[in-house]
């Protein structure tokens, strides 16, 4: 930029060279402005990863890893990525929302995600939390109800090379049973009661998280158990979240 501007005072001697260094200076302070005005996404991520998990109760290698991996902000709308690393939820469209980071992390540590497991996600939303799931786990399973969300979420997911990942438009209340049985499902939805085609689709001692409660309301996000075929539920923490949907049809 330099030379350039040097140059131009040589093809026209009649601008001061004070005149030139003050082009050259603004334009740098300008280019620096455009640099550091950007988000930087990746401390971001780092500091949300150290301040807002492993200084709470999120120890779980794998989930720490993923969630410093995953890039948050391309799982909501543009207007509002500077927040997407901030301690809430926020708003996806279609009455929906993305959990806040700690939830999802506490969802995923929950179900001690393996390498080899197969995992049932109900309410796909944006596709952040399949995301997270299939950076530790082999293949993931997810259903969202609201067409133009689920559509969303798989080009995003494919885009981001996900492709471990398959994406269903409809009614989660069933599961998957053709992809059955799963080590594992998280539910991002809150429901009155367990959904038993869905407690059917998990192998013996598989877990599933979810929020239970009535709706309107705190639920609890309990962890269940298959111990035999019959359930096992722990509470782990009262928390808010968008109803279970279900078709009318």
């Amino acid at each position: 930029m330099r030379d350039s501007m040097l140059f131009i005072g040589s093809a026209y001697p009649g601008i001061s060279s004070k005149i030139i260094m003050g082009c050259i200076l603004l334009c740098e302070l300008l280019l620096l402005s455009s640099v550091y005005s950007q988000p930087n996404f990746q401390r971001q991520r780092e500091r949300m990863v150290l301040i807002q998990l492993k200084s709470r109760d999120i120890y779980h290698h794998a989930t720490l890893e993923a969630m410093g991996k995953v890039p948050r902000h391309k799982f909501v709308p543009e207007d509002i990525q500077g927040y997407a690393y901030a301690d809430h939820a926020l708003s996806i469209g279609q009455g929906q929302t993305i959990s806040q980071p700690y939830i999802v992390a506490f969802m995923t540590q929950s179900i001690r995600p393996k390498k080899d497991h197969k995992v049932l996600e109900i309410g796909t939303g944006s596709g952040y939390q399949a995301a997270v799931l299939a950076e530790i786990v082999d293949s993931v399973y997810t259903i969202e109800i609201v067409d133009v969300l689920a559509r969303e979420a798989e080009n995003r997911l494919k885009n981001m090379q996900y492709g471990n990942v398959k994406v269903r438009s409809g009614d989660g209340y069933h599961g998957w049973p053709e992809a059955a049985p799963f080590d594992a499902i998280v539910v991002t939805a809150g429901a009155e009661e367990i959904p038993m085609a869905l407690f059917d689709q998990l192998k013996e001692g598989g877990k599933m998280v979810m929020p239970l409660g009535p709706h309107g309301g705190i639920r609890q996000l309990v962890r269940i158990t298959k111990k035999k075929g019959e359930i096992r539920i722990e509470e782990l923490m009262a928390v808010r979240f968008v109803p279970f949907t279900r078709n009318k049809n």
